[in-house]
């Protein structure tokens, strides 16, 4: 391989589809992802990129590249999804479930569903309905029920009516219940499914280390990939992060919702979100990339957001964070993206791979003199470095 100058690359995009759908095919609520985490490994192995796995689940793989001062980046995404576990067995024959992750029982209801049991050949399929769920029997009081995870319960498809006939199904308290995707791709591009976040991102991530492969192009520097398993608990990327790494780009769902300036069609640059400010340098960084190459980038703010990469700041990681995300509407309910976003934010992660570190001998090391802090180039500061007394005073 032979590194050149940033530039687009080819893509194969029917990987991206197959990947992607395939990927949403795998139940993985956060706490049961070993078999997706089988399948991206895989999929990495068939690239020619080893990979290995952290006792906790996390994986990580690297794209090889010159490390003339020692630092690296890292590219963050995260398999596990939102989902349920069985609370109680009820004496109807139905299950009571609790959320896996943040995400209202409004969207959950009519959501057909997986029941994993402890039998790995037995799964139990169901449906989550409210517990008011016939017209026929409550009339209008079924639109006065209110929502909420209490106010719904798992109709199993078997012929069970209390809770004995639940527990000769093998089912009991702490089994799985994955709420089933429903992919669809339209003529018109757009990919409709319960859990893109995020496996919309991981699609465009392996499809950007495919096309860095594929085009034997070297990265500018080392690119670790981590992928996570309980970024929708809280602490995805807290563990597995190589601690060369200078630079972290989570990559997860972008907000598209009124008051956003998220679209479906185009790839996103946070530039903050529930946590706090992304990094300044790093994200700037990012947007004059996009800018120069003509991806379609646009910048956002969310309020109810957090990623691996508040994670990964809190557990200590001494690196830059920033965001890239897919447009998603509806986010954490009916969700729908479109592959131009996908596109683009695939081809931003390219040119990204090949760029250099925003600092690159100044990040080598963890810390340095404040003298030789390079800012100039994105926030005022005097050339020869700080003055006496408060800068812009004389």
């Amino acid at each position: 391989m032979t590194a050149r100058k940033p530039q687009p690359l080819d893509l194969d995009l029917e990987y991206l589809r197959q990947v992607l759908v395939e990927l949403l095919e795998i139940p993985s609520p956060s706490g049961r992802t070993d078999h997706i985490q089988q399948y991206v490994g895989e999929r990495l192995s068939a690239l020619g990129i080893s990979s290995t796995l952290t006792r906790r689940g996390a994986l990580s793989a690297c794209l090889p590249g010159p490390r003339p001062t020692g630092a690296d980046r890292a590219v963050v995404v995260h398999t596990d999804t939102i989902g349920g576990m069985v609370k109680r067995l009820k004496e109807n024959g139905r299950l009571e479930i609790n959320p896996i992750g943040t995400h209202s029982a409004r969207f959950a209801e009519g959501a057909h569903v997986r029941i994993f049991t402890d039998d790995l050949e037995r799964v139990v399929t169901g449906q989550v309905l409210p517990l008011k769920a016939s017209g026929h029997r409550y009339n209008e009081a079924v639109d006065l029920q209110g929502v909420g995870w209490e106010l719904v319960e798992v109709r199993v498809d078997e012929p069970v009516h209390d809770e004995a006939g639940l527990r000769a199904l093998g089912i009991d308290a702490g089994d799985f219940v994955a709420l089933l995707p429903n992919p669809t791709i339209t003529p018109t591009g757009y990919v409709k499914s319960r859990h893109l976040d995020d496996k919309a991102g991981v699609a465009a991530v392996l499809t950007a280390f495919k096309a860095m492969v594929d085009a034997g192009v070297t990265p500018a520097v080392t690119a670790h990939l981590l992928v996570t398993v309980t970024e929708e608990i809280g602490h995805g990327a807290s563990h597995g992060l190589d601690p060369d790494v200078a630079e972290i780009v989570s990559v997860d769902a972008a907000v598209v919702a009124p008051g956003q300036q998220s679209r479906e069609t185009a790839a996103t640059l946070a530039m903050g979100d529930g946590v706090g400010p992304f990094d300044y340098h790093l994200t700037r960084n990012l947007a004059a990339i996009a800018k120069e190459h003509g991806v379609d980038l646009v910048r956002d703010v969310f309020d109810y957001y957090r990623s691996d990469a508040a994670s990964a700041v809190e557990a200590g990681a001494h690196a830059r964070v920033a965001l890239l995300g897919f447009g998603v509407d509806a986010t954490h309910g009916h969700e729908r993206t479109h592959l131009d976003g996908l596109h683009q934010l695939t081809q931003l992660l390219c040119l990204y791979l090949q760029s250099p570190l925003v600092f690159p001998e100044w990040d080598a090391e963890p810390e340095g003199d404040l003298a030789d802090f390079p800012s100039l180039a994105v926030q005022p500061a005097h050339e020869d470095g700080p003055r006496e007394g408060p800068i812009g005073v004389e």
